[in-house]
């Protein structure tokens, strides 16, 4: 077998994470398929490479991923590396967040991710190798204010993650559960054009610059860059035991110290920080 790993990323548009995850898995020497919608396609243009191809995949769709996956399977024979990184923001207050937008980003950023990993276990189990990486979030562990759905997709992909590990063991295969701080990205940017355009709340109204500022919260000048990121990830993933679990980024310190503490410090923090500590 080649030492050349076989990498396929998820959601790999110029600007956003997984983009720099293909550059850093082709800096370790890896073989990379590089993914994204049929609508972003041109984005991922100039990554194309001798180590780095691009091929159309939505995660929300049972064809498409199966079609991805076997494409990557009919040119090198395997995949030894998925880099379940595909997702979606999805801001405001959950009493009025519509249940599509919920739907939508549970499709994509929880669903999608499994829906991946059913299609490469049966190659990795065949194979006896391969890691799974699932981009899961601090938010997931620590929710917050104004994020309510999207820190639940994470908080599910948490728990799918550590029962992975544990059932796709027998088969050799790794999972390793990524969990970000704030890292810059076109994310947040996305997130607060989509939001700021398309809502209009109701009992949150005066609360709307305070739902937007969550939007962006991710993207402050301190927020760790995506290279950065990407480098680290791709390094402990290729090591010759992955790790479970990878926390890296700006204000994971933060996160892990509102982790342990109690649930009436965390509320004060959270409610101070997004506005909420006044009675309507």
């Amino acid at each position: 077998m080649s030492d050349h790993k076989v990498v396929l990323v998820t959601g790999c548009a110029k600007g956003g994470i997984g983009y720099e995850y293909c550059k850093a898995f082709a800096e370790q020497n890896c073989h990379v398929f590089a993914s994204d919608i049929p609508q972003r396609m041109n984005d991922m243009l100039d990554l194309t490479s001798d180590k780095i191809e691009t091929l159309e995949l939505d995660v929300s769709s049972d064809e498409s991923a199966a079609s991805a996956v076997n494409s990557v399977i009919s040119k090198c024979g395997r995949i030894d590396v998925l880099i379940n990184n595909a997702g979606i923001g999805s801001t405001g207050p959950l009493a009025e967040l519509s249940l599509e937008a919920i739907r939508k980003a549970y499709e994509i950023n929880t669903l999608g991710q499994l829906r991946m990993v059913q299609q490469v276990v049966p190659h990795m189990a065949s194979q006896r190798s391969g890691s799974i990486v699932n981009m899961g979030s601090v938010v997931g562990k620590v929710p917050t204010p104004w994020a309510g759905s999207y820190c639940s997709t994470k908080a599910a992909v948490h728990a799918m993650s550590n029962t992975l590990r544990v059932e796709l063991n027998p088969f050799g295969i790794n999972v390793v559960l990524v969990m970000p701080g704030s890292v810059r990205s076109n994310f947040g940017i996305a997130s607060t054009e989509r939001l700021m355009k398309n809502q209009d709340w109701k009992l949150y109204k005066e609360y709307k610059e305070a739902i937007a500022e969550r939007a962006r919260a991710s993207q402050g000048s301190k927020a760790t860059d995506a290279t950065v990121l990407a480098r680290h990830v791709a390094k402990k993933v290729l090591s010759p035991k992955p790790p479970k679990q990878i926390v890296f980024g700006h204000m994971t310190g933060l996160f892990t110290l509102l982790s342990w503490s109690p649930l009436w410090v965390r509320d004060l923090f959270f409610s101070t920080r997004f506005n909420l500590n006044k009675k309507g």
